[in-house]
Order: C-alpha cells, then sequence, then structure tokens
C-alpha cells in the first residue's frame, strides 16, 4: 500500500546560506546527508561567498 500526501512526515534540513528549513526531494534519495543547499541560488551563492 503506498501513502500519498504525506509530507509532514518528510525529513527537514536548514539551508546553510539563507536558513530557511527545506525538506527532502526525491532527486536528494541517494545523498540526503550531503545536501547543504535548499537551491541552485543558494548553492552559487555560498560558492561566491568562499572567492
Amino acid at each position: 500500500m503506498r501513502l500519498r500526501g504525506f509530507k509532514a512526515h518528510l525529513p527537514v534540513k536548514v539551508c546553510a546560506v539563507c536558513g530557511r528549513p527545506f525538506q527532502w526531494r526525491r532527486k536528494w534519495t541517494q545523498n540526503w546527508p550531503e545536501v547543504k543547499y535548499c537551491s541552485e541560488r543558494c548553492r552559487n551563492e555560498a560558492r561566491g561567498r568562499k572567492a
């Protein structure tokens, strides 16, 4: 039996750049422990800060 619509049970992290919470996405199944940013925009901004 497959349950749909239960997004409240998904894991949540806080973005390292903007500080907003974001939920697990299917595309992050293999590397969820390494995910740090909520979006490409935040990831690119983090790269700009390092340089």
